[in-house]
């Protein structure tokens, strides 16, 4: 029994040892994650060795940085049981319970983010904490996109041959017998290593290429998770470069055609001016669908070989067609924020999500005034992205999942109600205010083309669920059928049709903005009332608004950022595009973007060579695009975009 005892405690000379196994483990198990990563994305990464090296020894200084958060409450714990306890046969038990358990969710934070990879090309950010708030369609969603059972099996068959590995050493440190003041030392020793964490590991260290993909290599997802929770809105005037107020002023409103005023303290950013129409106006219903994750190179008219909107691609003939287009985010409340409130996106958050968003000036607001019914419908629930709560506070009436009967949801997914059937309520709101003789304005938020890609069977040729094309190509054909039942209806003639995405089907790519992933169509049609072309101005999702009311000859005090693209001369077309931290404007076949730590970056010919050049070279474009991001930044927080 003394040899027993003696053997035990040569292998456990501290509980600590615990700490050091799953540390250990960890290392390993992010390490193996990021050579996977590495090798899955190996063609977009075309860095040197030593920065692939780089990458490497960053991610591990990540990995330890999470590591040392994690322990803190186990080192606490350690700290504080009797060694009686420790010893005991029911507190091994537990710890060997416990341990099991933290393996498997260390597995499945792996798994979590390998499909979160495989869905936006980058680590856990904002994004993954947005889906915490949102389990019913995020874990619906994972349900019926991925084989769960069988996935989730395999955790298991690891997470035990992980165990049964290190069983005996794990066994040792029961017998380990230690004085409270010898695991205090440790313990303080431990802790210095979250504090060295906090002060040391920068936000953006991770950020240390032009290659977007290495940069994530070089992350930690659960660290990154946990810093986008921290930091879900930024502060704009602490993190990015700033301008002198007053020049920046007159600039923007240069941009968006307010008069030259002379610029006080009082009247900083102030953009307010009046837009006076062509011609007399047109009380037109508008009805605009904006279409999940539509990106243009899905479409033939760009130059797709696919034929999966072969639809669509024929109507485009019909209307008004814009070429060289964009999403302002890689969201749908990015799209949504653009196209209701004409706004440039702001770091953090999406306005659609933060608190104090009501009585904003929109494209509703302008049409309220002028009588229209304004609604928003949604084929999912509005709870979702706080879309509901955002539009009911700008005077919209509401329409979402929840308030289709079960005769009308004939089929939904995770996300909501497949596309036809959204359109078919759309068909009963516009019949039902026609019978009372007023003017709508309906915009649709579509659902069907996301994972996991499934509609109603027989209504393409592709079976539901095989992925990305056949949602596409079934929300042609929604599109499509609905438009050609909207032509029975007496109100056709008198209503404008736009038809725009809310962002593209992903924004990965080993560039910070890849330009090329914002690209996304925007048609309007009004076969009556607006001639069949293409326009080719470059222009972005803060126009739709502006470009709306322009074809409505609308007069009407402007608080918008956009531009009636219709009027917009060409050489002044600009595209504003961004990511959560990001903020980019394209203009003159040059891409000037603002990042954290005061960062100013310009790309030439974005679209093809990528050629860095120096801030100094576009100064008056540097200014410009600060114009706009420091400007929406100030109305926002001073609350100036309200109306009366």
């Amino acid at each position: 029994m003394a040899l027993k005892t003696e053997t035990h405690s040569v292998f456990a000379k501290s509980r600590f040892t615990i700490v050091w196994l799953f540390l250990l483990i960890n290392l390993l198990t992010f390490a193996v994650l990021r050579i996977a990563l590495l090798v899955r994305q190996w063609a977009d990464i075309d860095s040197s060795f030593f920065q692939i090296i780089l990458a490497f020894l960053l991610g591990f200084i990540h990995d330890l940085a999470f590591f040392s958060y994690l322990l803190i409450p186990f080192v606490l714990y350690l700290l504080v049981i009797p060694n009686r306890i420790y010893q005991s046969q029911l507190h091994k038990i537990f710890s060997i319970i416990g341990f099991i358990v933290c393996l498997y969710l260390l597995f499945f934070i792996e798994l979590s983010e390998w499909t979160f990879w495989d869905e936006f090309g980058v680590r856990f950010n904002f994004i993954a904490v947005d889906y915490l708030v949102y389990t019913h369609e995020v874990v619906n969603n994972i349900i019926e996109s991925y084989p769960l059972g069988k996935l989730l099996t395999g955790i298991f068959v690891i997470t035990i041959m992980c165990f049964w590995f290190v069983r005996r050493t794990l066994a040792h440190t029961f017998y380990a017998h230690e004085p409270f003041l010898r695991r205090l030392k440790i313990t303080g020793a431990l802790l210095l290593l979250p504090v060295i964490s906090y002060f040391v590991v920068g936000l953006t260290w991770y950020q240390f290429s032009n290659n977007t993909y290495l940069n994530e290599l070089a992350a930690n997802g659960p660290y990154q998770f946990f810093s986008a929770f921290r930091n879900n809105e930024l502060d704009y005037r602490h993190f990015y470069k700033l301008g002198d107020d007053k020049q920046l002023t007159k600039i923007i409103r240069k941009q968006v055609g307010a008069p030259d005023t002379v610029i006080t303290d009082s009247n900083l950013f102030d953009i307010k001016r009046q837009v006076n129409a062509a011609g007399p106006e047109k009380r037109l219903n508008v009805v605009m669908i904006t279409v999940e994750s539509l990106s243009a190179e899905f479409m033939a008219t760009f130059g797709s070989k696919e034929n999966i909107t072969p639809l669509m691609d024929q109507w485009f003939n019909e209307g008004l067609l814009f070429t060289n287009f964009y999403a302002t985010g890689t969201r749908t409340i990015r799209g949504l924020e653009a196209l209701t409130l004409s706004i440039p996106p702001t770091p953090g958050q999406s306005i659609v999500k933060r608190p104090d968003n009501g009585n904003l000036f929109s494209l509703g607001y302008v049409l309220q005034q002028k009588g229209y019914d304004t609604a928003f419908l949604y084929g999912g629930r509005g709870f979702f992205d706080n879309m509901n709560a955002f539009y009911e506070g700008n005077g919209y009436r509401i329409v979402d999942q929840t308030d289709f009967s079960k005769e009308e949801a004939t089929f939904e997914n995770a996300w909501g109600v497949s596309d036809d059937i959204i359109f078919n309520r759309v068909l009963k709101e516009a019949d039902a205010d026609f019978n009372q003789q007023k003017p709508f304005f309906f915009q649709i938020m579509t659902t069907s083309n996301h994972r996991p890609y499934t509609y109603p069977d027989g209504k393409i040729d592709i079976p539901s669920g095989k992925g990305r094309d056949g949602a596409v190509k079934y929300t042609d054909f929604a599109i499509m059928q609905f438009i050609q039942q909207a032509k029975s209806k007496p109100w056709f003639d008198d209503t404008v049709f736009v038809m725009v995405a809310d962002h593209c089907a992903g924004s990965a790519r080993k560039t910070e903005l890849p330009v090329d992933k914002y690209h996304i169509p925007l048609f309007i049609y009004a076969p009556k009332h607006i001639a069949a072309g293409k326009n080719d101005t470059l222009s972005s999702q803060i126009d739709v608004a502006p470009t709306i009311l322009g074809l409505l000859n609308i007069n009407y005090e402007s608080q918008f950022y956009g531009r009636d693209i219709t009027r917009l001369p060409k050489n002044e077309g600009r595209a504003l595009i961004s990511n959560y931290q990001k903020l980019g404007l394209f203009k003159d076949n040059k891409l000037v973007y603002l990042s954290p730590q005061q960062k100013v970056d310009v790309v030439d010919d974005p679209l093809n060579q990528h050629i860095n050049l120096s801030s100094d070279v576009v100064q008056d474009l540097v200014l410009e695009t600060m114009a706009y991001y420091q400007s929406a930044d100030y109305i926002w927080v001073n609350r100036l975009s309200r109306h009366k």
